[in-house]
């Protein structure tokens, strides 16, 4: 008897830790580029975002589609300067835009966050403070730390924040992305990224374009930094270049729909 209780207790205790340890694991988002202009599929141990109102890429536009899309998103934590160089590009080309933003941001530079919602751009939540979401040990914690920044983007706008976001870092576990679905979140990852993120060691603009360029592909999701001088400089010839490729540039509305 006392075996049988034994081993019932371990299949027990199994199968109640194997969900939570799973859960639990930890990635890193990326996608492996490619140079013949294909849509990167992400690593098979991450797909399961897509399980929970998470987007990587635009399926609907594929390879073999004749229409192409590009969405345009950033990550903007604080203003150098280069903010306003960008939103002034997007404005002159007609082009709208995805910010995932930070507290510090709106607290700072509101004028900045107005403009974006005032010219038709999508504002949306960072976190407020950039922490590494995995680590929240409860839906509450999450919902808090996203409703401080929903919060002041309401006080300066006055109107709702979208129901969009990026995990900093792009750090997430399937916990977090269960607790993100819960509350209604749309996740948007990227196909396409760069080192663009140190302000002390900015690619040159050449070097910049031919990386973005090479990389190019139906469907994009690309994640730019636009505190980056070099993006600034080389923003508008991005857009012109990829408009004269044939692509237009969709919203997250439109990617999610």
């Amino acid at each position: 008897m006392k075996k049988i209780i034994l081993i019932l207790t371990a299949c027990i205790c199994i199968i109640s830790l194997c969900p939570i340890s799973v859960f639990a694991e930890s990635f890193s988002w990326y996608c492996t580029r490619n140079k013949e202009h294909k849509q990167p599929i992400a690593d098979s141990n991450m797909r399961f975002v897509e399980n929970y109102n998470g987007y990587y890429i635009d399926h609907k536009h594929s390879d073999s589609s004749e229409s192409k899309v590009i969405y345009l998103t950033f990550d903007a934590g604080y203003e150098n300067g280069n903010i306003e160089k960008i939103l002034n590009v997007l404005k002159e080309e007609n082009v709208k835009a995805a910010f995932f933003v930070l507290s510090n941001l709106l607290e700072k530079n509101p004028e900045l966050i107005q403009r974006m919602e005032k010219e038709g751009h999508t504002v949306c939540n960072h976190t407020s403070k950039h922490p590494d979401i995995t680590k929240f040990k409860s839906i509450e914690e999450l919902k808090s730390e996203l409703a401080t920044l929903e919060k002041l983007y309401f006080e300066i706008t006055g109107k709702p924040m979208a129901k969009y976001f990026r995990p900093p870092e792009g750090k997430f576990n399937e916990q977090s992305m269960i607790y993100l679905n819960e509350l209604g979140y749309k996740t948007i990852f990227w196909s396409f990224a760069y080192a663009d993120w140190d302000n002390n060691a900015q690619m040159s603009e050449e070097a910049a374009k031919k990386k973005i360029f090479d990389n190019i592909h139906n469907g994009e999701i690309m994640l730019l930094h636009p505190t980056s001088s070099t993006n600034a400089a080389i923003m508008k010839d991005i857009i012109r270049k990829a408009k004269s490729d044939g692509y237009s540039f969709g919203t997250l509305d439109g990617l999610t729909k």
